[in-house]
């Protein structure tokens, strides 16, 4: 399989399916890109003028009036219809729309979807087969259901920051919006699941409830389970590992350098090659659980080695003895890495302001590959069409447009 299986046809696993996205700003549009990516019909919904708030979040952008790269980061392969869900005309164009939908994704605040006569209750009765996924910060129940969340409260609420940045210092968020790209994973893990179910098991359609706390939480995987199992509260650490030693970054000349090593045998091979063998017969690093507990000794013994090569140096060194290490990237050397390239992963797709580049699809399916076959839409471009696809008169979409609800 090459890249080439990615970007053929367009006809994916999910061709053939309509969603409806009525999200925005980074969760919602990140599930329902990926849901685009496999081949679906996507229709982004958005509000009259104002659009998705990420339209506004530049610079950066793509030329001068390209769409921002925040948006354009989540938003391709799919139709924008601007739609004033506020209006009592906006919510039965809303209506008729979910009438041949099979997958419906909100994030408005817990409850506003129901004030519409929006929501999964009201929906199921006009199309019992409707997958309907809400998305909010907390869920729909609890006692904190009704309040709003980004994802900078969420890595602080849901623990990711007490475990991140320097052992002594501040808090530091993970670099890109994890409690959002995570919830979203999730409710597309959901609305992959609801759809099997639906044809495998003829369940009909039924509601999905994610959350990004919910999400954040279960993310903490070993961190809770060690937390559950010693009763000790796990802290920050840098780049090392709680539980293996040594598995972290250790700067070089001129960089830094990444270590994994998880094995004995891995230990023994980087001991080699740094020409430490004496640290294999120490006894207080002959086993992984020696070097856990006395890995303040042991660190600085290995930076001590590892700050005299390059990075180029030690990645080489290391490598010729099987040992993992690799060089802390940034964008432009990830982003021209060989094998980045080789797998296709930037995206190069034309816009009507003009090329832009994304990071592409990391899923590779050999007989539906997953597809480019949309630019990121500017606001409302697709409006017209889709009313008309609905069932509505050109002379029903102009009073549309002029009363202001689309």
């Amino acid at each position: 399989m090459t890249g080439e299986a990615r970007d053929a046809t367009g006809e994916g696993p999910l061709s053939g399916l309509t969603v409806l996205d009525c999200s925005q700003v980074l969760v919602g549009p990140f599930c329902t890109m990926q849901l685009g990516d496999l081949g679906a019909e996507v229709i982004k919904v958005e509000r009259p003028d104002v659009g998705d708030q990420t339209r506004g979040w530049h610079p950066p952008r793509f030329g001068e009036e390209g769409p921002s790269a925040y948006f354009a980061s989540v938003n391709r392969n799919k139709r924008s219809v601007t739609l004033d869900l506020g209006s009592e005309e906006g919510q039965e164009i809303l209506r008729t729309l979910a009438v041949d939908a099979d997958v419906l994704v909100e994030n408005f605040r817990v409850g506003t979807m129901e004030r519409w006569g929006l929501g999964y209750a009201d929906l199921h009765e006009i199309n019992p087969e409707l997958i309907y996924c809400s998305l909010s910060g907390y869920g729909e129940w609890g006692p904190d259901s009704e309040k709003p969340a980004y994802d900078l409260m969420i890595q602080a609420e849901g623990g990711m920051m007490s475990i991140t940045g320097e052992e002594g210092g501040d808090p530091v968020r993970v670099g890109v919006a994890i409690a959002d790209i995570g919830a979203g994973m999730y409710a597309t893990q959901s609305i992959l699941a609801a759809l099997l179910a639906r044809e495998l098991r003829d369940a009909g359609g039924q509601k999905i409830d994610v959350s990004l706390l919910d999400a954040q939480a279960a993310w903490m995987s070993y961190m809770a389970t060690n937390y559950f199992a010693s009763g000790e509260i796990p802290g920050k650490m840098g780049s090392a590992h709680p539980t293996i030693v040594p598995y972290q970054a250790f700067e070089t000349r001129d960089g830094y350098v990444v270590v994994a090593a998880a094995s004995e045998k891995l230990w023994g091979a980087f001991c080699r090659a740094i020409d430490r063998e004496d640290l294999v017969k120490d006894d207080r690093f002959a086993k992984n659980a020696d070097r856990v507990e006395n890995r303040e000794e042991l660190v600085p013994i290995l930076e001590a080695e590892l700050e005299e090569l390059t990075t180029e140096e030690a990645v080489g060194l290391l490598t010729d003895y099987d040992v993992p290490a690799r060089a802390v990237n940034d964008m432009a050397d990830v982003f021209s890495h060989p094998q980045i390239e080789a797998r296709g992963m930037i995206d190069a797709i034309t816009h009507p302001d003009g090329d832009i580049e994304i990071p592409a699809s990391p899923m590779f399916l050999s007989g539906t590959p997953t597809s480019v076959r949309r630019h990121p839409p500017k606001l409302g471009e697709h409006t017209e069409g889709v009313l008309r696809e609905a069932g509505y008169s050109v002379e029903e979409i102009e009073r549309f447009w002029t009363a202001g609800v689309v």
